[in-house]
């Protein structure tokens, strides 16, 4: 059983996931732009790396945390473990399977058609080429799930979670006053911090994330622990009270490590030719400023945000098909715009507008079919009960 005192609604929350959503819109229409590599790219700049070094450390950290205190939330509505975990499958794996067979397939024939030389049309790439299981023209995986790889590894955490409370209800308690000792005061600041110093410079210096699931132990490293911490941080008022209170300290700290990682950027753009405890300093820099700004963040939120909106609830149900669906459009819009001429100010905007409005309108036309609200991750419309 799951049953325990009920977690409330944290609507500054909900703000940081609809904010956490927006930047993550603008950050894949920034990718368009850098120098590291997209599906599509317009241009190669150095400097677009540096605003975007901003939100990078703590973007995909900050929604695993927020995904945890939802996690402990959802749970506690349940009776049993078994209807917890049928729920989140049916919320999270429809959508997941759904993406991975209707969204993602035009972002691998854009990629492969504008880098690769694909000279076959999208229909004949659905047909015989998505579900190869082979690298096509030996570069390219499919299938694949591209960016919706979040949201297998959320399903993945989120079981993992359920595996827990089956197994380990008994010491539930016991657990969260650990977690209230431990992480409820300075050590909610520090040791999530000294966590990520240590996985970023000594057990995995210089690693990429893979977002492979099996093969991904840095990405794991980073975000499981980030969702327990946000599923133990539910249940403690410590910790929220410690974060309100350190929150503009927190948020200097997070600048100020930005400042760091942005001007070894400028100096060494991708630190190519820079001395090797430049590099140190750089991921040093990035791990410091992550948890600060997740600290800052929540705090803020706790302060001034945890308080309700009309907007908030159209706009928190809206995110999950706008992250659905944001990445497709972008990239279509990207490869349409290759031949177009136009600068890259105006390539930028018109990617921000199609972005937003597409997004939208798959949300608005999506969640008044009924049949399509569970395939973009909607909850079923409430069948009304007929008139006897």
């Amino acid at each position: 059983m799951t049953a325990a005192s009920p977690i409330p609604r944290h609507y500054g929350l909900d703000w940081l996931r609809i904010c956490a959503f927006a930047i993550l819109i603008l950050y894949h229409v920034g990718m368009v732009f850098v120098p590291w590599g997209y599906h599509v790219q317009l241009a190669r700049l150095p400097w677009v790396v540096v605003p975007m070094l901003a939100s990078n450390p703590w973007r995909l950290m900050l929604l695993f945390v927020v995904s945890g205190y939802a996690t402990r939330a959802l749970a506690v509505r349940h009776p049993t473990i078994i209807s917890f975990v049928r729920g989140r499958s049916l919320r999270l794996l429809v959508p997941l399977a759904f993406g991975i067979t209707v969204l993602v397939p035009p972002q691998i024939w854009a990629e492969l058609a504008s880098k690769y030389g694909y000279l076959g049309s999208y229909w004949t790439f659905w047909t015989q080429d998505w579900l190869a299981f082979r690298l096509i023209g030996g570069v390219v995986p499919s299938p694949a799930w591209n960016h919706l790889w979040f949201v297998a590894y959320l399903w993945t955490y989120t079981m993992a979670v359920a595996a827990m409370l089956a197994l380990g209800a008994r010491w539930g308690a016991a657990a969260q006053r650990l977690f209230d000792r431990v992480l409820g005061g300075w050590g909610g600041l520090i040791l999530p911090t000294l966590w990520l110093l240590l996985v970023d410079i000594r057990l995995f210096p210089g690693g990429q994330e893979t977002h492979g699931l099996i093969d991904d132990k840095l990405a794991h490293a980073i975000y499981l622990p980030a969702l327990l911490f946000g599923f133990g941080m539910a249940g403690s008022k410590r910790v929220l009270d410690q974060f309100q209170r350190w929150w503009i300290p927190a948020g200097l700290v997070a600048l100020g490590c930005y400042a760091v990682a942005a001007g070894l950027e400028l100096r060494w753009p991708g630190l190519a030719g820079a001395p090797a405890p430049m590099g140190t300093l750089f991921a040093g820099a990035r791990a410091v400023q992550g948890w600060m700004a997740i600290v800052a963040l929540i705090g803020l939120a706790e302060r001034h945000w945890n308080r309700d909106h009309p907007w908030r609830r159209t706009l928190t149900e809206a995110v999950f098909p706008f992250y659905l669906i944001h990445q497709t459009i972008i990239v279509l819009v990207a490869f349409a715009l290759r031949s177009a001429g136009w600068p890259l100010w105006c390539d930028a905007l018109v990617l921000i507008a199609a972005t937003v409005t597409g997004c939208w309108l798959f949300y608005a036309i999506g969640q008044r079919i009924a049949w399509a609200r569970p395939l973009i991750g909607l909850r079923p419309r409430a069948v009304a009960p007929r008139a006897i």
